[in-house]
């Protein structure tokens, strides 16, 4: 008796008039937009700037269609090259068929040039990347459902996928749905890495290489569960051996990198420094903004203006401008240099015939109340010490 299961759609296309709508083609580029908008996030949270991953994507996306695309036609090549096969059906996307493999691999040289294009380095933007590539997955194999394909060996369990179609030699039975283990297992990776980025500030690249070695983990034994016809070495499934090679590759660079460049990233996108990112340097104070300068009495210039023109306009007899013009009546400085030598000449030739102290006494006397008093009254009573003095040198 059957108890419960997975249905599996009638139909993997809706058509909207004569406009078809895919399943397949709505499970990928729903996850492209939900990888797109948390890495998008990420970068901004990094330090980036907000629109520089979907500048990237403009790269990445159709690099990683085509290298997904190219890996699922070269290692099932005789699905359209094959006796009875038509090599065109290569080119029906539409239909199913893109390696993961092929698609990080040639994603990841767009990515390169949409970061070189953009001044910035690749790992960073891997790391941003990571958790919503591995949700692009979870929702992207949803597809597989609608295409009834991709399905592991038969089972009884509850939620065996029901399996109708007989189209490409399928046989309508109740089978494991590895479609939804997979697609299970890639959130789990995503939040893996969220929380192991948080925790542990992964960089230059280690968290992508934590996703990877996650998903290839997973990718062995799901891959295991599959009867779909694929190609064969040493009796594993090719795509068990890819998931083992790269899961290697993943595990090493993630512990060199570790020992050779510990920690994370300081500038992600130096552009981002400049221009105080997406937030406009609010958030750590670095920039800030057009406010910045006018609190500061700088910048746009307003602020030295207004005190000058308000000092002209508005202050002309105000006590501060009659104090500001106050000691430029008297020429304090040249007055009291002045009058010791005018009113005390007689002093100075009396003070430089020898054995004469007190008149030495008196010029240096003289000379440092100038440099002590510097306003006009002081300049005034240093005149008058002055007369004194050159007086008492002449009756000495």
């Amino acid at each position: 008796m059957e108890l419960a299961y997975i249905p599996s759609p009638s139909s993997g296309v809706l058509y909207l008039g004569p406009v078809p709508l895919r399943g397949y083609a709505f499970s990928i580029l729903a996850g492209l937009f939900v990888a797109l908008w948390i890495v998008d996030r990420r970068w901004v949270a990094r330090g980036g700037q907000k629109g520089t991953a979907w500048d990237i994507a403009f790269w990445a996306v159709p690099f990683g269609l085509v290298g997904g695309r190219l890996y699922h036609v070269i290692t099932d090549y005789q699905l359209y090259f094959g006796e009875g096969r038509n090599w065109v059906d290569a080119f029906k996307i539409w239909e199913g068929g893109l390696g993961i493999w092929g698609a990080i691999a040639l994603g990841a040289v767009g990515a390169w040039i949409g970061c070189r294009r953009r001044g910035i380095a690749l790992p960073p933007y891997a790391d941003a990347l990571a958790p919503g590539l591995a949700l692009a997955q979870a929702i992207g194999r949803w597809g597989n459902w609608f295409n009834q394909e991709l399905y592991g060996r038969e089972t009884d369990l509850p939620w065996a996928l029901h399996i109708t179609s007989t189209a490409g030699g399928r046989v309508p039975g109740y089978y494991h749905p590895t479609f939804l283990y997979e697609s299970l297992w890639c959130v789990g990776v995503a939040l893996l890495v969220i929380w192991a980025d948080r925790r542990f500030k992964l960089g230059h690249g280690r968290a992508f290489a934590l996703y990877v070695a996650a998903y290839c983990a997973g990718r062995f034994w799901i891959e295991y569960m599959r009867v779909d016809e694929a190609r064969e070495i040493l009796g594993l499934r090719l795509n068990n051996w890819t998931a083992m090679f790269v899961f290697v590759l993943a595990v090493v660079y993630f512990v060199m990198s570790a020992k050779l460049r510990p920690g994370r990233e300081t500038v992600v996108e130096p552009g981002a420094a400049a221009t105080g990112g997406a937030t406009g340097g609010a958030t750590d104070g670095s920039a800030g903004g057009d406010d910045a300068p006018d609190a500061a009495g700088s910048g746009s210039g307003s602020g030295a203006t207004e005190p000058e023109a308000a000092g002209k306009d508005g202050k002309a007899d105000s006590p501060e401008a009659k104090e500001e013009a106050g000691p430029k009546k008297p020429d304090a400085g040249s007055k009291a240099d002045a009058s010791p030598k005018e009113k005390g000449g007689a002093a100075d030739k009396d003070a430089a015939e020898p054995g004469d102290a007190k008149a030495e006494d008196a010029e240096a006397e003289t000379v440092r109340a100038d440099s002590e008093d510097t306003g006009p009254g002081a300049a005034d009573s240093a005149d008058a010490r002055s007369k004194d003095e050159a007086g008492s040198a002449k009756k000495s």
